[in-house]
């Protein structure tokens, strides 16, 4: 696949060395060729130095014959212009943004665009670890990002069957971990009893 990445900041260095690693062409363009040292001595894909939104300077880092773009840049307006220029322009449909401002999140999906908001991701990790002290982690899948969270069985919940457990706000049971560290999901065959040492996995979407 032949991906743009647009900005090589942390965020943005970092996915461009990923899809190198994982076999893909991979152009990044920065306006600050500075920024081009936070990329991996194994980077092996194209460095283009200039405005991400001059239509020559993603001609150049061959935007015409990208199958999908990545804008990574601290501005949240920069990436949505930029993700709009490479849509109508280009006709490039696997575009995907980052996102800072949790309420500009729906004015841009509003567009069509897949946004990715770390603000909103980070938040609901760092809530977890501090006032749930429970595991988290995420997985996103195309445009969506799923949390699963892990946390210990309450007291009202042992010798009660896994049908039993009531849905938190937003979430959904996935299943139970065992003492043996075994993953019993949640189906409607499953009739286990909850004890003392389960662990209760929930999943819920959170961007």
């Amino acid at each position: 696949m032949n991906t743009l990445v647009v900005g090589c900041g942390e965020l943005g260095s970092r996915l461009a060395d990923m899809l190198c690693r994982y076999g893909h062409n991979v152009s990044i363009v920065d306006r600050d060729p500075e920024s081009f040292k936070l990329l991996s001595d194994d980077f092996d894909g194209i460095t283009v130095t200039g405005m991400p939104m001059d239509i020559e300077v993603l001609k150049k880092a061959g935007i015409e014959n990208c199958d999908a773009v990545a804008t990574t840049t601290d501005d949240d307006n920069l990436n949505i212009t930029i993700s709009q220029i490479v849509r109508e322009f280009f006709d490039i449909q696997n575009v995907v943004t980052r996102i800072i401002d949790p309420a500009r999140e729906k004015i841009f999906k509003h567009f069509g665009l897949q946004t990715i908001c770390e603000t909103k991701l980070s938040t609901e990790a760092m809530f977890s670890a501090l006032a749930e002290k429970t595991s988290v982690k995420q997985i996103t899948f195309g445009a969506s990002t799923l949390s699963f969270v892990i946390r210990e069985a309450e007291q009202f919940l042992i010798g009660r069957s896994m049908d039993e457990i009531p849905n938190r706000s937003n979430e959904l049971v996935v299943g139970v971990i065992n003492r043996d560290n075994d993953v019993i999901l949640n189906t409607e065959k499953n009739n286990a009893v909850i004890s003392s040492t389960d662990k209760i996995i929930y999943t819920k979407v959170i961007d």
